[in-house]
Order: structure tokens, then C-alpha cells, then sequence
């Protein structure tokens, strides 16, 4: 037998078991929550000379997922994804196994089938009828490559000539956009005081208003607007911004528009709620992470671009006969329209989900999050000592608690969230809203039914109620 096999046996598919299994106990902690000091002092983290054997790899392996958040738990609200599926499970281990790259049909030729299979379906349902795309690292790299595509749009000589000799290029998001937009800027030398944030309402979303006047003032001041980027599910509020308008607003002034759809690009499969990416069809790219709502592990990001071309025009380089010289098949090779040379297989995973749960599996399972989100809003409307903090748009939740005691209500609800981590009890986010600290809870596991939600809320009260003596 040989070290894999050993290696694979039952004691690997037991721990896999016994974990998925315990994610959904609610005895189980979600993070033990310890200092790097002290739990350096737990795992054994050299690296030694002589090597080790697969029994003491085996105990690491054991102390890792022992000692790491469990983010598959039905308590874990503390980031944008959460929970576990099994087909974008299997899809990890299978693209693992197979180990290849994206760059040319020749070394993965079912998964570059897959790919563009995807992304036809993706662009179908946007409505885009002559889509291009790409799966990316993520949706900070997808609004950077849109940015990048806008860029070349408006000065082509850019590619090859750098700036010199034009004009100040301007580009506009909201005040609540991602801030990775504003490393984009940096990225790509346009410097952050050229990214104009425009303000937002009380829900978090972009006044159109604004950003006409914002792109107004910019051309009076000898400055070039080229790109508008909306965005669909801001991180804190969860709020989608009026897509209808900023696509007119964007056309009258020939400005590249792109939507940040990495929350809430999923509400496109649901004819219950779609309605809030309305006129997403004029959107010039729309990048999309299914390892949010859809569930999948991370990392599992796509960029559409409406029209064919974009892509390639911004990615495609000189030097690469090496790799890109097959005549028979290079038409589908996704190398060249891509910023990444050596690119992991991501579409596996999301094929194997899709092909599991179809569409109306995800349409259902985006209608329930808007449900159990509008569940524990309404927790926080009826509970005395609860406060909602902003209206709630989709599935983030943002509340705080009313202390008897305590005058610093700010402190108290971060010290409140640091003691649900401390016992593994819960682990949820927090945001400030102006001022004010805002915990933010976001709804975004498969698994999750009312009684988690509610045990959430059990958990936080009686939690608060200890501290606020």
C-alpha cells in the first residue's frame, strides 16, 4: 500500500464526517476564540528538517479544524458567506485531484467547456446576448479588471503608451461601495482623489441626483469621467442601488457602467426579488460571487462583460506563443482574455452545484434568506431592548442593543460581540453606521432555519442581559 492510500483511508472520510456532523450541533463552539500567543502554543508550527511522517500530519490536520472558525456552523453570521454544500465540496477535492490550469483547452479541456459554459448561462440570465467572461480571484479583482476595461475604453494608446499627454480620468462609486474600488484607483494610477464617492440614502443607496452633479462638476473642473460603478448588496447595509437610473445617467455621458454584484448578484435567480437588479442588462460588466449567496466554498467569482471582446483587448499581450499555439483548438483557450497566466479550476465546483440543485433550487434557497432576514428583523422590531440601525434591503440585519446600565451603548455591543465569540457561542460582525456601532447580520447559509435565527437572538439577549448588570 502505498503512503496515499494509507494516508486515504477511514480515519480521513470519519474526520470528514464527524466535522460536517458537529457543524450542526449546537453544543459545538463556533471558534474557541484564543490569541495568536496562545494558540502558537497549541500547534506545533515548524517546519523541520528531516520531515515527518503522515500519522503526525494527520494530528495537524486534526488541530487545524479543531482550532479554526467553523464557518460552516448555523451560528457563523460573521462574514458575507457562510455555511456547506456538498457538490461545491466535491468539486474542490475533484479539481484538486485533476490539478490543471485554465489557461489552454489542451491541458483542461472539460473545465474550459464548462466555463464557457457557465458563463453563457450567467450571461442569459442578465440578459446579456453576446456575453464574454471570466472567472476571477474574487470580486475585488473583478471590479479591478472592470475599472482596467473602462480605463482602455477611454484612452485605447494606454495599453502601450502609459498616460503620458492624457487627460485626468475620473470614476464614481457611492459612499457604501466596496473599497476595493478605491485599490483599483491606486492600481491603476489613477489615485484614489479620482474616485468620486457619491452619497447615499438611508438605505445605503447611490442618489442618482448626486452623481449627475458629482460628473458635471468633474468635466467643469477639465477632468475625463469613464466609469460609474454601482453596487448590488452593499457589505454593510446589504442595499442595492437604483440600477434604472445610473444606467441613464451613465449612457448620457458615455461612462462605462459597471454593477458590483458580489452579495447580491445571486437575487438574479429569484423572480421574487430580481426586481432589485432591474435594467441590469445595460450594464456594461457585472462581477458576481457565487461563493456568497450560492454557497459555494471560496473562491468562486465571475466577471461578465456585456459584448464580446473587452477582455481580450485588455488582457491579450505579446510573448505567449509558448503556451497559446494550438491551431486546432485556440479559439478556445481562455489564457489570453485572462490577467492571470497559471488560473485554478473554479467553474467545477459551481457546474457540479448548479447541476445539483437547478435553477429553482437556488431561487428557492435565495427566497428563504430574504424570508429568515425579514424573520430576525422583525425579532429586532418587537424585542424592547433590540434597535434596528438602517432599513433592511436584503439579507444583512443591522442592530444593536439598548444597555440599562451602560451610558458607552457603542462599547457595550462590541463587548458584547467579543463575548459571544469568547464563548464559541456565536460569531457576527460589526459595522459603523456614521457614529454608531452597528452589529451586522448577515443571512447567507443554506442550512439555516428560524430556530438558528432565533437561537442567535436567545444567545445574544441572555449574553447581553449578563453583561448589563
Amino acid at each position: 500500500m502505498s503512503d496515499v492510500e494509507s494516508f486515504l483511508d477511514q480515519r480521513v472520510i470519519d474526520l470528514v464526517n464527524s466535522y460536517i456532523t458537529s457543524n450542526a450541533n449546537p453544543e459545538t463552539k463556533v471558534t474557541h476564540h484564543l490569541p495568536p500567543e496562545k494558540l502558537r502554543s497549541k500547534i506545533d508550527l515548524t517546519l523541520p528538517e528531516n520531515g515527518s511522517s503522515l500519522d503526525e500530519l494527520y494530528l495537524t490536520i486534526e488541530q487545524y479544524l479543531n482550532f479554526s472558525v467553523r464557518t460552516g456552523h448555523r451560528q457563523f453570521f460573521n462574514q458575507l458567506w457562510s455555511g456547506f454544500t456538498l457538490p461545491g465540496f466535491l468539486g474542490e477535492i475533484i479539481a484538486s485531484l485533476a490539478n490543471t490550469s485554465m489557461y489552454t483547452y489542451e491541458v483542461a479541456p472539460v473545465a474550459t467547456l464548462m466555463e464557457k459554459e457557465l458563463i453563457k448561462k450567467l450571461g442569459s440570465i442578465c440578459g446579456f446576448k453576446n456575453p464574454e467572461g471570466m472567472f476571477v480571484t474574487g470580486g475585488s479583482n473583478g471590479n479591478l479588471q472592470a475599472m482596467m476595461i473602462a480605463r482602455n475604453r477611454a484612452l485605447p494608446f494606454v495599453k502601450s503608451h502609459g498616460y503620458k499627454d492624457s487627460p485626468e480620468l475620473m470614476a464614481f462609486v457611492s459612499e457604501e461601495a466596496h473599497y476595493s474600488f478605491e485599490k483599483s484607483a491606486n492600481i491603476l494610477g489613477l489615485g484614489s482623489a479620482n474616485l468620486r464617492k457619491i452619497k447615499t440614502d438611508d438605505r445605503g443607496r447611490m442618489i442618482p441626483e448626486e452623481l449627475a452633479m458629482a460628473i458635471e462638476q468633474s468635466s467643469q473642473k477639465g477632468k475625463a469621467p469613464f466609469f460609474v460603478g454601482a453596487t448590488a448588496g452593499t457589505t454593510v447595509k446589504g442595499a442595492f442601488d437604483p440600477l434604472t437610473e445610473i444606467a441613464s445617467i451613465a449612457r448620457q455621458h458615455d461612462l462605462w457602467f459597471h454593477v458590483d454584484g458580489s452579495l447580491g448578484g445571486t437575487v438574479v435567480l429569484s423572480a421574487r426579488h430580481r426586481h432589485l437588479l432591474r435594467d441590469l442588462v445595460k450594464a456594461d460588466s457585472f462581477i458576481w460571487n457565487a461563493h456568497k449567496l450560492m454557497g459555494l466554498p471560496l473562491i468562486c467569482s465571475i466577471l461578465l462583460i456585456r459584448e464580446k471582446g473587452h477582455l481580450l483587448q485588455t488582457n491579450s499581450v505579446t510573448g505567449t506563443d509558448y503556451i497559446f499555439h494550438d491551431e486546432a483548438y485556440g479559439a478556445c483557450d481562455l489564457g489570453p482574455m485572462s490577467l492571470q497566466c497559471g488560473r485554478r479550476v473554479d467553474a467545477l465546483k459551481l457546474w457540479l452545484s448548479w447541476k445539483y440543485y437547478g435553477d429553482l433550487g437556488y431561487a428557492e434557497r435565495v427566497d428563504r434568506f430574504f424570508e429568515l432576514a425579514a424573520f430576525a428583523e422583525d425579532i429586532v422590531s418587537r424585542t424592547p431592548s433590540l434597535e434596528l440601525m438602517a432599513p433592511r434591503s436584503s439579507v444583512n440585519v443591522c442592530f444593536r442593543y439598548i444597555p440599562n446600565t451602560s451610558e458607552d451603548i457603542d462599547k457595550f455591543n462590541l463587548d458584547l460581540r467579543e463575548e459571544l465569540a469568547r464563548k464559541g457561542k456565536a460569531l457576527v460582525n460589526f459595522a459603523r453606521l456614521g457614529e454608531n456601532v452597528a452589529i451586522r447580520l448577515v443571512i447567507a447559509n443554506h442550512e439555516l432555519a428560524r430556530e438558528d435565527i432565533s437561537r442567535f437572538f436567545d444567545y445574544l439577549i441572555q449574553t447581553a442581559e449578563s453583561l448589563d448588570r
